[in-house]
């Protein structure tokens, strides 16, 4: 059962990873778009600013739990890439119990209010000409931590499973 909700989250990460694969496509082609269209024509466009600044926005939220997944994030790894199979899965494991699951967990319940507030007046652009979706945007903050517990807990079971698997191989 846990290899199944283990492959789940896997699943639903590489697919959300997949899909921003393609906003970083989008992303650079708007940023491309708004350098010509400056300094080629002398027009600029706030919308299309804040197009790839929201793009910017997706690809970094929405990309977490993925880049978590592969094992890519930021790691301060100077012992952890001597360590042994077995301590790097104690390490994954206490790291994600204690770290990962409490700052995303507090950072879901500080975001929802945040979240809320702006969905109540549909918060816009507060430059003339800019994008009205604010509140979606910032709805991308509880999404992202609610990933990364999904993806973090994914995590902590794969590597009790390594860590068991190991203490069998011992008793063998």
């Amino acid at each position: 059962m846990f290899n199944k909700l283990v492959c789940a989250a896997n699943a639903i990460s590489t697919y959300t990873g997949k899909l921003v694969a393609w906003l970083t496509l989008a992303m650079m082609l708007i940023t491309c778009l708004v350098v010509v269209l400056r300094y080629g024509f002398n027009f600029g466009s706030i919308a299309l600013q804040e197009s790839a600044l929201y793009l910017h926005a997706m690809v970094f939220m929405l990309g977490a739990a993925y880049t978590f997944k592969d094992d890519e994030h930021v790691r301060v790894d100077v012992f952890y890439r001597e360590f042994s199979t077995t301590k790097k899965a104690w390490v994954n494991v206490l790291g994600g119990l204690f770290l990962l699951l409490p700052f995303t967990a507090y950072t879901t319940y500080l975001s929802v209010d945040y979240v809320e507030a702006s969905w109540r007046v549909l918060e816009t652009s507060q430059e003339p000409g800019g994008l009205p979706f604010i509140y979606l945007l910032k709805t991308l903050i509880p999404i992202m931590m609610v990933s990364l517990i999904i993806q973090g807990l994914a995590d902590i079971i794969k590597n009790v499973g390594v860590i068991q698997a190991a203490s069998t191989n011992k008793r063998t």
